[in-house]
């Protein structure tokens, strides 16, 4: 019975969250307010929530790469980051734990990591190029989202 239980709450969870829809409204002073429970005396307009993944602009040496080890393609992984983000440590251990080969620049100590940040628009860190696919932050689910290896 424990069992059933246990599955019953597994299933139920991912559904929880997903229903979640998030709406916008305006306070009685003109503030803008987001939320998944809106004031229910205020009109309100459901938003549009799309993952944080973005094409990428052609930059020099983010073609295709074969991997010696596996003999299989891989896309390769572009990583601008620092040495002070947290998600950026949290995508280091990612890909060592996944044995994933990536190239990472510094946006604050390398200049060529500057000169592509600057060139990709990007406002956060870390960004991460799988190709021409681009993943501004780090979350395995989104990492893994755009992350095939062929």
């Amino acid at each position: 019975m424990n069992i059933v239980c246990y599955l019953f709450v597994a299933l139920m969870i991912p559904s929880l969250t997903y229903g979640a829809d998030i709406h916008k409204w305006r306070d009685a002073d003109g503030k803008t307010h987001f939320g998944d429970k809106p004031p229910a005396d205020t009109e309100t307009e459901q938003v549009l929530v799309r993952p944080n993944v973005y094409t990428s602009p052609s930059i020099e040496g983010l073609s295709e790469i074969f991997s010696r080890e596996t003999g299989r393609h891989e896309e390769k992984v572009v990583m601008y980051s620092t040495t002070w983000c947290g998600y950026c440590k949290k995508a280091r251990r990612y890909f060592g734990a996944n044995k994933i080969r990536y190239k990472e620049y510094d946006v604050e100590n390398s200049a060529k990591g500057k000169r592509d940040y600057k060139k990709l628009g990007a406002k956060g860190i870390p960004v991460i190029l799988v190709g021409k696919k681009r993943l501004n932050g780090f979350s395995e689910a989104a990492f893994e989202r755009i992350y095939a290896p062929k």
